[in-house]
């Protein structure tokens, strides 16, 4: 019985047609082998030249000397060659190497001949020597006809060269209109599923893609289609790249891979060009999946007031959208964008046919962050005190690529200190240098500014503690990191969705609290500098609770910011703000007393607790850092309000 023959797979088929289109190519004579017919043949020249019948020339001769030698008969025959005169005697040979050559030698006249023999005397029939007058089509070879050859073949060479790059080669001069995408074929640096940590839901609705990809014809005998694009969205670092590749690697398709200002260049037309040329070589390997990373170079809102159809980005957004979703529709190329700004893309873009699926993704939660941990800590020594769940309950909105950053971190940490393993401490001093900056123990303060700065950390600590809506305490320090005299870092105890209003409440007086203590201490007249980046961000937080977010009862929940209104039918911003100026002197006031009502807040803690401030300022200057158990200790016996839950 014959075995039974399993059907071609589809690598199968895209190797036979690979070998046949390979077949099917016109043989083209490469110009580097014209090159090296050309040369061949010059040598061969050469060689045959050089193994004739040697003459030597003598030195030129006055022609009284040429008649004198013609009369005695010493030559054995005279040439006339165009404008030349040339004696020849009887040949004799001689060794040369090891071969045995005839010798001529020959004399040249010193004036140029006359139109006739008889005119230079050689009418004297004394003597028989042969006379002879040949025309010198050699010499009028090498210099007419040789050199318009010679410049031919040049031409040909360089322009059979040119051609060739013309016509796709990576270095041409027309190469720059090409898709400068990058292939990833299937089964070569795959990457699946389980390589991804995390992301569970994302997964899943991406796996829609894969099932299409793998099983068509399941979807099409149903009278389903698959969504043509698919756009995720999230902050940096959260693993949107590496999503697209594991959808391409579990599929097993080709991957085409570009960032969307690839796409732009100064030349009008090019971006639209290299899009043709992207989803061209798409359909050709379809089934394939095209990757456009930040999409929003390319994608954002058209303008009917700035650039017009004549602006590039504008020309490369309108091919993208014709491609995707134009007179061809039976395609199985499926696009994957990423962006972290999907407000400013075009409505056109978005509507369906075109990106009509939208994935989130999410900054990770507490268990994606320890599966993230446990990915990246691969092939890195750890020490036996080295808690993930510990690391991953302090790096609350961390993504994916900051948890890889931190244990790099570490990792140099390590081995700057010649230690053979990572260690809880080093996770620990890298996640606040990641957080905070490094710390600047060469920066000197004098004692005074050492001073103010511990009154003003323990004074944004205790209203962080008094007030129960802010995350707890986790460090004070006074050691200068990145840009900062001093920090004091609030550690928040698990992940949150919302914040609260009472939450950004207590943060406002949590933030003054640094402020108010250098003019409780220290006076008005020696309030710092130092409180800067405090009130820069006491004040967006105040606007956005007003403008945005609809927190004060008065202007009701109404969005007065001015970057969400929509200026035109396609979305352009800049359409100015649609309220009166009494309504903004309104929100400015309401911004004000917020601030105002968070500034005397914050004042009556520090006062209340005037002493208990001074006592954990004191030991702050001598320590420098205080931990959160440590600065937990000074509030034994003191009513501390509990932290609200959410």
């Amino acid at each position: 019985m014959k075995p039974k023959k399993t059907p071609p797979t589809r690598n199968d088929m895209l190797k036979l047609i690979k070998k046949t289109a390979n077949q099917n190519k016109p043989n083209r004579v490469h110009p580097v082998a014209i090159v090296i017919l050309v040369s061949l043949a010059i040598s061969v020249f050469y060689f045959l030249m050089s193994n004739s019948p040697k003459e030597v020339v003598n030195e030129k001769i006055g022609i009284n000397e040429v008649l004198t030698q013609y009369l005695s008969g010493s030559y054995s025959e005279i040439v006339v060659m165009g404008g030349s005169l040339e004696a020849k005697k009887p040949a004799h040979t001689e060794t040369v190497g090891s071969k045995t050559v005839s010798v001529v030698s020959v004399d040249k006249v010193l004036m140029p001949p006359k139109d006739s023999l008889k005119d230079l005397g050689f009418n004297v029939p004394t003597v028989p020597t042969k006379i002879t007058v040949k025309d010198d089509f050699w010499g009028k070879f090498i210099a007419d006809v040789l050199p318009t050859v010679l410049l031919m073949i040049l031409f040909v060479v360089a322009f059979i060269v040119f051609m060739g790059r013309m016509g796709g080669g990576a270095n041409g001069p027309m190469a720059f209109i090409k898709s400068r995408a990058k292939v990833y074929e299937p089964g070569k640096d795959k990457v699946m599923f389980g390589d991804v940590a995390g992301s569970v839901e994302e997964k899943e609705d991406l796996a829609e893609v894969v099932d299409f990809l793998k099983n068509p014809k399941k979807f099409v005998e149903l009278g389903a289609k698959i969504p043509r694009g698919i756009l995720m969205v999230g902050p940096p670092g959260t693993g949107k790249t590496l999503l697209a590749r594991a959808v391409a690697g579990e599929s097993n398709v080709p991957f085409f891979s570009i960032s969307g200002s690839e796409f732009v260049e100064m030349f009008v037309g090019v971006g639209a060009s290299r899009v043709r040329d992207l989803f061209k070589e798409a359909k050709e390997r379809a089934p394939s999946i095209i990757f456009i990373d930040e999409i929003d170079a390319i994608g954002k809102k058209r303008s009917p007031g700035i650039g017009g159809g004549h602006d590039e980005r504008e020309q490369t957004l309108n091919q993208i959208l014709t491609e995707m979703d134009g007179f061809e529709t039976d395609t199985s190329v499926i696009v994957l964008a990423a962006t972290n700004r999907a407000d400013v893309l075009d409505k056109a873009l978005l509507r369906p046919g075109r990106f009509d699926r939208k994935v989130t993704i999410n900054l990770p939660n507490l268990e994606d962050r320890i599966k993230i941990l446990e990915v990246h800590s691969k092939g890195k020594p750890f020490a036996k005190d080295i808690d993930l769940r510990k690391i991953a309950s302090t790096t609350i909105g961390f993504s994916g690529a900051d948890l890889g950053n931190l244990l790099n971190e570490s990792a140099i940490l390590a081995g700057r200190m010649n230690a053979k393993a990572i260690n809880q401490a080093m996770v620990q001093q890298s996640i606040e240098k990641i957080l905070m900056g490094n710390t600047k123990k060469s920066s000197r303060m004098t004692e005074l500014e050492k001073k103010i700065t511990a009154y003003h950390e323990v004074g944004h600590a205790i209203v962080g503690k008094m007030t129960p809506f802010t995350d707890p305490v986790h460090k004070v320090s006074i050691i200068p990191r990145g840009g900062a005299g001093g920090v004091t870092w609030f550690l928040p105890e698990k992940d949150r969705t919302y914040v609260t209003k009472a939450k950004y409440l207590d943060e406002l007086a949590t933030l003054y609290g640094g402020r108010v203590a250098e003019e409780v201490f220290f006076g008005k007249d020696l309030v710092t500098t130092g409180a800067s980046s405090d009130i820069e961000r006491a004040t967006e937080i105040a606007r956005a609770m007003v403008m945005r977010y609809g927190f004060d009862e008065e202007l009701g929940a109404e969005n007065y910011a001015s970057d969400s209104i929509e200026g035109n039918y396609l979305g352009a911003e800049g359409g100015g703000k649609l309220f009166s100026e009494k309504t903004q002197e309104k929100i400015d006031d309401k911004v004000r007393t917020i601030l105002k009502v968070a500034y005397e807040r914050a004042r009556v803690i520090i006062t209340e607790y005037r002493t208990l401030h001074e006592k954990i300022a004191e030991v702050l200057l001598k320590k420098e850092e205080l931990l959160a158990l440590e600065f937990d200790e000074f509030f034994a016996g003191v009513n501390v309000p509990a932290k609200a839950v959410m």
